[in-house]
């Protein structure tokens, strides 16, 4: 099963992605997760982008490309993958159906999730990140049992510059002027599937599921 997630900052694609690779055993490939590792680790790559995430603007092309095509040619992904976070804009879309094209690995689906802005500004501003181990929180809808304090490994919880609220304003407007019109472009290719994000993440998980088995 090779999917895409696409959907605004907070609509739901970590979590989802999480529970589809789950469910059809094939690894969840954020693009997010893959930067922010290069960032930790004070690599070319994450020098490069720490300006971009910090600003709530996207990546360019030339150094998140690369990265993704790195990760989908390794034998991990040889089964299938959830990508989740790539690709944003139509010129992604384009440079990863090349990419595939090549190992003869198409796209079966691609999920978009529909949240109101109001609801991810909400989500996103709560959201708190463990510093040590990656877990995360949310200060009203999952919060920690101590407050400040992961309940995995007892590392501090932090806020993340881009689940800052200007910043989430704009990641959510950059949303939706490069990546929105990737709804088109994947509804002409005849691979896009639309879900309601807002309901308890096993219900839209549910709804991803059957929506997969009815294009199957």
């Amino acid at each position: 099963m090779r999917l895409v997630l696409l959907g605004a900052p907070g609509a739901g694609k970590g979590t989802q992605a999480k529970l589809l690779g789950e469910q059809f055993h094939v690894p969840h490939v954020s693009s997010g997760d893959l930067l922010r590792d290069a960032v930790r680790k004070q690599t070319p790559l994450g020098q490069q982008a720490k300006d971009y995430m910090d600003r709530g603007q996207l990546v360019p092309d030339d150094v998140l490309v690369g990265a993704i095509e790195e990760r989908l040619r390794g034998r991990e992904c040889s089964q299938g993958f959830i990508l989740d976070g790539f690709p944003r804009t139509i010129a992604q879309a384009e440079a990863l159906e090349r990419m595939l094209g090549k190992i003869g690995c198409p796209i079966d689906a691609v999920i978009s999730f529909v949240v109101p802005a109001s609801a991810l500004v909400d989500r996103l501003g709560g959201r708190r990140t463990c510093v040590s181990c990656g877990a995360l929180y949310h200060t009203a809808y999952n919060p920690p049992a101590v407050a400040g304090k992961c309940d995995r490994c007892d590392g501090e919880l932090f806020q993340r510059d881009d689940d800052k609220e200007e910043t989430i304003r704009a990641r959510l407007q950059v949303y939706e002027r490069q990546t929105a019109p990737l709804l088109d472009w994947y509804r002409d290719v005849g691979t896009l599937i639309e879900v309601e994000g807002l309901g308890e993440r096993q219900s839209v998980f549910g709804e991803i599921v059957n929506k997969l088995g009815a294009v199957a």
